[in-house]
């Protein structure tokens, strides 16, 4: 079955008695308690990050003005990355049920951690969720540096136009910078009338750059600290790329014009990458894209779980279910983006 012919769900004698395909899902997962929240789970998952952070600086100290130093930037990278997969899952509320304790955890590892805005995130990835490569709403696939559908590409100019004839070339040099762009976006942010606390995310922030590059500059050289940041950050930013990337991009594209239920709206935009106790972890769970998408508030370990009656339930509805290895995700995003600028190609 193709995606355009999943476009219009049909809706039969069954699916109006019992509900839409969705619900119908909804009561499978739930009679598995899969919507159940895993307090052990998050101690264990939060402590080990926690304690990564104390190590981290520890070390950072005891290694003092060295290049060794660069090592544990690259390490930083990954533990930053993990932090930011600890906030994703608290904006969420897997954690705590109640929006007040998802908050507190979320301004303290995103804004003192991280050096990103909760708050500002929080809207952009929520529209995501509700329009997922939806070409007009998705802000994760508007036509900022990149463009992400042939249509975007039609009508690009200036940089999106620049860089969109070698976008695929360039998709995971211009991933080193992802994590500056985050924080610059995230003050940014602050000026926005969506923003509920500018004042007290704008004090987190700027605390976190002040331990942040003082630290760095009050231990290393100059030349080691601007080493340092370089290799920290970039790493960064291609470990949150390789972790989000995957999950939508090379998948369907759609409009205002595509009638699309709530079930096939998210699962025909959504890729899975084939999971393993390796990809779990690295990945935080968003390897079971579809199943996160489709019920976002699911605790991270109940994923893999979700996934087997997920992918049963669209192959019974006939839904196209898509699932492949990480390489071959990566090679789909990187297809999809040089496919897209051919309109662009092809001027020139």
């Amino acid at each position: 079955m193709t995606i355009e012919a999943a476009i219009t769900p049909s809706v039969g004698p069954a699916t109006k008695a019992t509900g839409s395909d969705f619900a119908q899902l909804s009561r499978r997962i739930a009679q598995d308690g899969l919507l159940d929240r895993r307090p052990l789970y998050y101690s264990v998952r939060f402590g080990i990050v926690g304690l990564s952070c104390l190590a981290g600086g520890v070390a950072f100290f005891a290694l003092g003005d060295s290049w060794l130093q660069l090592i544990l930037a690259a390490a930083m990278a990954v533990l930053f990355g993990q932090l930011a997969l600890v906030f994703h899952d608290l904006a969420h509320r897997q954690v705590f049920s109640r929006r007040r304790p998802s908050e507190i955890g979320g301004l303290i590892t995103s804004n003192v951690f991280v050096g990103m805005s909760y708050g500002w995130w929080m809207n952009k990835h929520t529209r995501h969720h509700v329009n997922p490569n939806h070409e007009e709403k998705d802000p994760d696939v508007a036509p900022d540096i990149l463009v992400w559908s042939k249509r975007q590409a039609r009508a690009a100019k200036g940089l999106p136009r620049f860089i969109g004839r070698h976008q695929a070339h360039l998709f995971i040099p211009l991933l080193t910078l992802e994590g500056l762009n985050l924080s610059f976006n995230s003050f940014k942010s602050l000026s926005s009338p969506t923003m509920k606390r500018p004042w007290l995310e704008g004090a987190l922030l700027v605390a976190h750059f002040v331990i942040y590059f003082g630290a760095l500059f009050t231990v290393l050289s100059p030349g080691k600290a601007i080493a340092f940041i370089a290799v920290h950050q970039g790493l960064f930013g291609i470990y949150l790329g390789c972790i989000f990337a995957p999950n939508h991009k090379g998948m369907a594209m759609i409009t205002d014009e595509d009638q699309l239920d709530f079930l096939r709206r998210q699962v025909l935009t959504s890729r899975n990458v084939k999971g393993s106790p390796f990809m779990d972890i690295a990945m935080g769970g968003l390897n079971y894209q579809i199943e996160h998408h489709l019920f976002p508030n699911m605790p991270t370990p109940a994923l893999k779980h979700a996934q087997v009656i997920t992918e049963a339930y669209c192959a019974e509805i006939g839904v196209p279910y898509h699932q492949t290895g990480w390489i071959a995700s990566q090679a789909e995003a990187l297809g999809h983006l040089r496919r897209v600028g051919e309109p662009i190609r092809e001027k020139h």
